[in-house]
């Protein structure tokens, strides 16, 4: 409701109560992380449907989707041998 992290269980409660009746912010939670250098994003199921909608926020940014066990497996391994965490 907000497109801003959530800190408390408090939080989270009240918004997640409010998203029953708004809008849907996703682009907005997009923009805002990718302002706070998020580069790198995983999207789980089936499709790349996010993925694309990101591209059109930021062309710079990553989407990897996750749809079958190993496409996470894939995701782990090339985390563990680059030595770096995604972000």
């Amino acid at each position: 409701v907000t497109a801003r992290p959530m800190t408390t269980a408090d939080e989270v409660r009240a918004d997640l109560r409010a998203q029953m009746t708004n809008r849907v912010r996703w682009t907005e939670s997009m923009r805002h992380l990718c302002a706070q250098g998020v580069t790198t994003f995983l999207e789980l199921g089936s499709g790349r449907v996010l993925s694309r909608l990101l591209k059109r926020i930021d062309p710079a940014a990553v989407g990897i989707a996750l749809g079958e066990p190993s496409d996470f497996e894939a995701v782990v391994q090339a985390s563990g041998e680059e030595g770096t965490a995604l972000r």
